[in-house]
């Protein structure tokens, strides 16, 4: 019995260890065969109230390998919002449109409300700082293709772990599969008091350093964020910190062999671009993967596989 027929999808949280693994088992599938005209009956709703590149073009990709219609909008400015319109109204015009709704929204909790108001089933391509659970399922999928399992593996995050909303719905997600975590971070962007609550209240352990040379020879992944000035209130601040990491392919040596360097895109400056052709670089093949995984999402959702 498909348990995420009709659901909507906010948070990694709304799934249990059983369900996330269904997606990443079907993701699988779709890997070795993308082409299924499945969805050649539903239209599935694209809406982007901010930027986007990878999540909003993969979640098209993935509508379009799977033969169905996408409708939508990749800027609010494009939108009634515009003019005024409440993300109520927004939403339940929209589904009125559609079978299911893709939708990226500046503001925390955004996505719930959406969740609650809609008639048809919601996924969270990113509300504000909070979440971002395919991105977490696609990161979840590469670090199984990479480790082999998803158990017991030490992860390393480094970077911006305050305002990224990455690596706080991978925390979670990883929890379930008893992660060691190493936070590396400057002291502003360190990672929030409720993330590490999370992990203690699951009796697992992390971290924290400045310096990721102190943990490269233990990391199975090495999780690389972005410094994002856009979250930052003050300039100032964001100007202090902006290029504390910048990981170089001669950083790697040393490193475990199964290691692999992921980062949910897009980067600036904190991967130079001579790691781009060492076998421990995986974040292009990464972005690769969340098509698989959200087509994995879209057909559970809508029950077709």
């Amino acid at each position: 019995m498909n348990m995420l027929k009709g659901r909507s999808l906010v948070s990694i949280t709304d799934y249990s260890k059983d369900e996330i693994i269904q997606i990443l088992d079907l993701a699988e599938e779709f890997e070795k065969n993308q082409r299924q005209k499945i969805l050649d009956q539903y239209v599935i709703a694209s809406l982007f109230f901010e930027p986007s590149t990878r999540t909003r073009l993969s979640f098209e990709s993935a509508v379009q390998y799977l033969g169905g219609s996408i409708i939508g909008f990749a800027s609010a400015d494009t939108s009634s919002v515009k003019k005024g319109e409440s993300l109520k109204d927004t939403i339940l015009t929209v589904s009125c449109y559609s079978d299911l709704i893709v939708m990226r929204n500046p503001m925390d909790g955004s996505a719930r409300y959406a969740s609650e108001v809609s008639p048809v089933p919601i996924i969270n391509a990113g509300d504000g700082v909070n979440q971002h659970p395919t991105q977490c399922l696609l990161d979840l999928y590469s670090i199984r293709k990479t480790q082999g399992s998803l158990e017991n593996i030490n992860i390393v995050m480094i970077g911006d772990l305050k305002y990224g909303r990455t690596v706080h719905s991978l925390v979670q997600a990883l929890t379930l599969f008893g992660a060691t975590f190493h936070f590396v971070s400057p002291e502003s962007l360190k990672m929030p008091s409720s993330v590490k609550t999370w992990i203690k209240n699951a009796g697992l352990e992390y971290h924290q350093y400045s310096d990721i040379m102190d943990v490269m020879p233990i990391a199975d992944i090495l999780y690389m964020t972005r410094i994002q000035g856009e979250r930052f209130p003050d300039p100032l601040e964001y100007e202090k910190v902006k290029n504390s990491y910048i990981l170089n392919k001669q950083m790697l040596e040393g490193s475990k062999d199964n290691m692999r360097v992921l980062h949910p895109l897009p980067r600036v400056n904190e991967i130079n671009e001579d790691v781009d052709d060492s076998p421990k670089a995986y974040y292009f093949q990464q972005a690769k993967n969340g098509v698989y995984v959200r087509q994995a999402l879209i057909a559970a959702i809508l029950d077709l596989k």
